[in-house]
C-alpha cells in the first residue's frame, strides 16, 4: 500500500504476487512487492486525496487505533462508521484555511484530515478549532480534558489545535501521522 506499486497494472502485479504470498506465508522469500516497496516519507506532503493508495493506508491504519468521535466521545467501529455516516473530514476548516492563507497543499492533507461523523462535521463548521472545541465541550458536556483525550485519539496534539496554530499543528500531525 505504502510503495503505492498498485496504481497500475494491478491485474498483473496482483497474479504476480497471490502465489509469492503464499509461499511467503509457507515460509518461502520475501514477495517481489514487499522487496519493491519503497516508501518515501515526503510522499505524505501529496497525499490530498483518495485516489491514493498510501492516503487510504494511512486512514486506514488510523481507524485501527480506534479514533473516538469529537462529540460523541464514542470509539469509531464498524457500526458507527455506517450508522453516523462518518467520513474524513478536515481538521482546520476549508473556511478558516482559506481565510487564513493556508494553501490547498496544505489545507487539503492528510495531515488535515481525520473520520468524523457527519453530525460532528456539521458542528464544526467553517470555525477555528478555538472555537469549535468549545462549542463542542459546552455542547456535549465534555471537559476540556476528555476533548484532549478524543483529540489524542486522532493523533492530534490539542494544545495547538486549541491555540490556532495550523503550522506547528501541521509540523507535529507529520510526523505523528509517519
Amino acid at each position: 500500500m505504502f510503495g503505492e506499486l498498485y496504481g497500475s497494472a494491478a491485474e498483473s502485479r496482483f497474479a504476480r504476487d497471490l502465489p509469492e504470498v503464499i509461499a511467503w506465508l509457507g515460509g518461502g522469500p520475501e514477495p517481489g512487492t514487499v522487496v519493491e516497496c519503497n516508501f518515501v516519507p515526503n510522499r505524505i506532503l501529496g497525499l490530498r486525496t483518495r485516489n491514493s493508495a498510501a492516503y487510504k493506508g494511512l486512514h486506514i491504519l488510523l481507524m485501527r487505533q480506534g479514533p473516538c468521535d469529537f462529540r460523541t466521545g464514542e470509539r469509531i467501529s464498524d457500526a458507527i462508521y455506517a450508522e453516523e455516516k462518518v467520513d474524513i473530514h478536515h481538521i482546520f476548516p476549508q473556511d478558516w484555511c482559506k481565510k487564513n492563507n493556508v494553501g490547498p497543499d496544505r489545507c487539503d492533507n492528510i495531515v488535515n484530515k481525520t473520520p468524523l461523523s457527519a453530525r460532528t462535521n456539521r458542528t464544526i463548521g467553517g470555525n477555528a478549532p478555538s472555537t469549535y472545541l468549545g462549542r463542542l465541550e459546552s455542547r456535549f458536556k465534555a471537559s476540556p480534558e476528555q476533548m484532549d483525550g478524543l483529540l489524542r485519539s486522532h493523533l492530534i496534539d490539542a494544545g495547538l489545535l486549541r491555540s490556532d496554530d495550523f503550522t506547528a499543528f501541521f509540523a507535529v500531525g507529520k510526523e505523528a501521522v509517519l
